[in-house]
């Protein structure tokens, strides 16, 4: 399954990221955010491994959702 996280800041995409990679997803990528899923930062990230909000998300997270050949379902949202 492939999943897209949107974020308020650069930097939390980055942070992200690492994570991902420290998590041992090593296919994960940053993006250019899809203008279907948010306006804010403009990076996303790709991945692979099951999302688990407590390890992975954090205050910079906007969104989170799962990628069905461009169709997207949201899946976790930080209001």
């Amino acid at each position: 399954m492939i999943f897209v996280a949107t974020f308020h800041t650069h930097y939390g995409a980055i942070s992200f990221l690492r994570k991902l990679q420290q998590m041992g997803d090593d296919r994960a990528e940053m993006i250019p955010a899809p203008r279907k899923l948010s306006v804010s930062c403009g990076s996303a990230v790709r991945f692979y491994i099951p999302f688990d909000q407590v390890p992975m998300a954090d205050d910079d997270t906007e969104g989170v959702y799962c990628d069905e050949n461009g169709r997207y379902t949201k899946i976790f949202t930080n209001d």
